[in-house]
C-alpha cells in the first residue's frame, strides 16, 4: 500500500508541489515518510474531521499559487475508507474533486480498503472513483486478503506521466510480477473482494454491537466499514492486550479494533466477552 501510494502521488505530482490531506492520512502517519523521503513530497496535513477532509478543509490549506517561498498545492489525497474507519458518499467524494480540480489540483484516493468502503456504500466502485472525479486509485488487495499486491488504476491519463517508471525506480516492480497479478485476478472473480470485505464489515458492526451494550465504554467514531473506535478505561486496555492484538489510537483510552476477511463471529463473541469481564471487574 505505501509503494503503491507513493508511485500514484510521484505520477501525478511536480517536484515543487504539495499533497493535501488529513492529518490522521496513512500516508503522513504510517508510511515512515515513505513520500518525503523517497518521492521527496511535501504534505500538507489539515485538522480532519472523523478522518475525512473536505472542500472547505482543502481550501485553508490551497493557497499562496505561484509564491516561491511557498510549496505549491499539486494534489488532493483521501482514502476511502478513512482511517478513521469511516467512508465518504458519492456526493462528497464529488465535491471534494470538484474543488481540488476547481483549484487546479489532482485528486488521489487511498484505496487501501476500498472494497470496504464499496461494500459500505452498496454501490460500484465507479461510482465514487472515475465518476466523481478521481484522476489515480491505489486499489487495495493486501488489507483483503492477498498475500501482497496493489494496483495502480490511472483514471485521468492527462494528469498522469511516468508511473511505470516511477515503479521501477522506487523498486516496486517485482520480478515475478505475475505471481502478485495472480492473487488480485482471484480476488476481483466472482466478486471475492466485495464478499471478503462485506464479511469484515458485518464482524465490525457486530462487535461494536456487542460492546456499546457494555457500560462505561463508548463508541467515539462512526463503524462505516471495519474499524471500530471505542474508549474505555486505560487500565482495560492494558489487561486486554495481554490477550488480544490490538492498537491505542492518539490516547491510551481510545482502541482501534479491525475487523478483516477472516475475522469469525466466534472471535468478536470471545473478545466483547472478554471486555465485558474486565469492564466488570474494574
Amino acid at each position: 500500500g505505501t509503494g503503491a501510494n507513493v508511485v500514484a502521488l510521484s505520477s501525478i505530482m511536480n517536484q515543487w508541489e504539495a499533497v493535501v490531506c488529513t492529518s490522521t492520512a496513512h500516508i503522513h502517519m504510517d508510511e515512515g515518510g515513505a513520500p518525503e523521503k523517497v518521492a521527496g513530497i511535501k504534505l500538507w496535513t489539515v485538522a480532519d474531521i472523523n478522518g475525512k477532509l473536505t472542500p472547505n478543509l482543502i481550501r485553508s490549506a490551497a493557497h499562496d499559487f505561484g509564491f516561491v517561498h511557498y510549496a505549491q498545492p499539486g494534489a488532493v489525497s483521501i482514502a476511502q475508507s478513512t482511517e478513521m474507519g469511516t467512508v465518504y458518499t458519492v456526493e462528497e467524494v464529488t465535491a471534494i474533486s470538484e474543488c481540488a480540480h476547481e483549484l487546479g489540483l489532482r485528486v488521489h484516493m487511498d484505496g487501501a480498503r476500498i472494497a470496504n468502503a464499496a461494500a459500505a456504500l452498496g454501490v460500484p466502485v465507479a461510482d465514487f472513483t472515475i465518476n466523481a472525479g478521481v484522476d489515480i486509485l491505489s486499489f487495495g488487495g493486501t488489507k483483503n486478503g492477498m498475500l501482497m499486491g496493489e494496483v495502480i488504476v490511472v483514471f485521468n491519463p492527462d494528469v498522469v506521466h511516468g508511473v511505470e517508471y516511477f515503479r521501477k525506480s522506487y523498486m516496486q516492480l517485482n520480478s515475478k510480477m505475475r505471481f502478485a497479478s495472480a492473487q488480485m485476478i482471484a480476488l476481483l472473480n466472482e466478486d471475492l473482494w466485495l464478499k471478503s470485505a462485506t464479511h469484515a464489515n458485518e464482524m465490525a458492526q457486530k462487535l461494536k454491537f456487542a460492546v456499546e451494550q457494555i457500560p462505561g465504554i463508548t463508541i467515539e467514531v462512526p463503524t462505516d466499514a471495519n474499524a471500530v473506535f471505542a474508549r474505555m478505561p486505560a487500565e482495560v486496555v492494558e489487561r486486554l492486550q495481554s490477550k488480544w492484538r490490538f492498537y491505542t489510537w492518539d490516547s491510551p483510552t481510545l482502541v482501534r479494533w479491525m475487523c478483516a476477511w477472516d475475522t469469525q463471529a466466534s472471535d468478536v463473541e470471545a473478545f466483547a466477552a472478554d471486555i465485558a469481564t474486565e469492564m466488570a471487574a474494574h
